[in-house]
């Protein structure tokens, strides 16, 4: 599906041309860069950082005491183990969501193609409601290293922020609190060596195809999933992009513009193993505003303008499609490479599309819904923010910990009670 032929309904939203002839150099030093100019001096950045570590890593803590609280579900009762860790799993997706909401507000311009017509709404209070299959890989290119943050919030607007499976490096495992946070949550951790890496690859997609009765299983007798997988393998960067045209000459392959080439193994090993679990493969195409053409959003968009300088991106645009997977030719390697590759193109297009206009496609007509129900008007442009539907749901991050220290309170003082009673009547 490319971008050719699509109508423009709307004016370009603001993606500054001006920028595209910025050097790189120009940027980083603070000139014209595309979040606008240093909203915080030297000491509200270093207030903005304190208080993020603060509020971050407070947070992580209070999610892994939680984790540890629940780990012994797992000797007893499964079903409530795992709704236990879908728990805390909802914990820091609304971590993330309330951090961007504070430190980086950022607008959020959603739209997708009629596959996945009346899958996106717009609430009256502004929020973006999603509702996508509660089981399905989730395939995206991967721009800048909080591209996943973004889709754990689109996983919230779904209510599946609980049931989210992302594929990481294995040496993130090792980071302290969080690399055994993400183990409790069940995420897949790669070496990136494949005789190593298919058989742990295979018992964790078991795993995911399990069944439990547990208060968080959804509605239908699997277990609801997301699984995100980034086929690029590592986000796009300069010497990304120079490896990826380096493969792309060799193989004599059609080179991209914005993309790197996908790498294809672990999506089709993937889909082979949950072919008969998971029917649905989402694709999600994302580029922030602003980046000049030539450029790399990770270069711009750092963690310290981000969070600290009051720079986020502008926007953080998503166009969204679906493929049914009994669509997908799985099971031959060089027709499904073909077929990743071609999906890769079309986002090429569409992000080309993005450059030019600003402004991804949109589906806006009234036909049929995605599923064959009554006819649908296609959601067209959704602008909303990252943010929680509840100014306190933060609240609940932190309920469990204290909720504990309560009890632990009243055991100890009832304790102290038993013993001066127990000794007062020996002495």
């Amino acid at each position: 599906m490319a971008a050719n032929g699509l109508k423009h309904r709307h004016p370009p939203a603001s993606v500054k041309l001006e920028y595209k002839n910025r050097t790189e150099a120009q940027i980083k030093d603070g000139e014209h860069h595309p979040g606008g100019p240093i909203k915080h001096g030297t000491y509200g950045q270093a207030l903005r950082m304190v208080l993020l570590a603060a509020y971050f890593l407070g947070s992580c803590i209070c999610i892994f005491v939680t984790q540890l609280m629940g780990a012994p579900l797992y000797f007893f009762n499964q079903d409530l183990y795992y709704a236990w860790m879908a728990l805390t799993k909802q914990h820091f997706g609304l971590l993330i969501a309330t951090m961007t909401q504070w430190w980086s507000p950022t607008l959020v311009r959603v739209s997708g193609d009629k596959s996945v017509r009346g899958q996106l709404r717009r609430t009256k209070d502004g929020r973006l409601e999603c509702d996508f299959e509660e089981r399905m890989i989730l395939i995206a290119n991967h721009q800048i290293y909080t591209d996943w943050l973004y889709l754990w919030w689109i996983a919230y607007t779904a209510k599946m922020h609980g049931h989210i499976y992302i594929i990481l490096k294995e040496s993130i495992k090792w980071i302290p609190i969080l690399g055994q946070g993400m183990m409790f949550y069940g995420f897949v951790f790669l070496s990136r060596k494949w005789a190593k890496d298919k058989p742990r690859f295979q018992h964790r997609l078991q795993k995911l195809s399990g069944r439990h009765s547990g208060p968080m299983s959804g509605s239908q007798s699997l277990d609801p999933m997301w699984l995100l997988i980034f086929p690029e393998g590592t986000n796009l960067s300069k010497n990304g992009r120079a490896g990826s045209k380096r493969w792309a000459d060799k193989a004599g392959l059609q080179d991209l513009q914005h993309l790197l080439l996908p790498r294809s193994t672990g999506l089709q090993f993937c889909l082979q193993e949950m072919r008969s679990t998971v029917k649905w493969v989402y694709d999600c195409t994302v580029i922030y505003e602003g980046v000049p053409r030539g450029q790399f959003g990770q270069d711009i968009f750092t963690l310290k303008s981000t969070y600290f300088q009051g720079r986020p991106p502008k926007s953080v645009n998503m166009y969204w499609r679906r493929f049914a997977v009994s669509t997908i030719p799985i099971d031959d390697t060089k027709e499904f490479e073909e077929w990743l590759r071609q999906r890769w193109i079309e986002k090429d297009k569409l992000l080309e599309h993005y450059v030019q206009t600003g402004r991804f496609p949109a589906d806006d007509e009234e036909a049929p819904s995605a599923d064959g129900g009554k006819a649908v008007k296609g959601a067209g442009y959704i602008e909303t923010e990252v943010k929680p539907a509840s100014p306190i749901e933060f609240f609940q991050i932190f309920l469990p910990v204290m909720a504990m220290g309560l009890v632990i309170n009243v055991v100890v003082k009832f304790y102290r009670m038993f013993v001066r009673t127990i000794f007062g009547a020996m002495a």
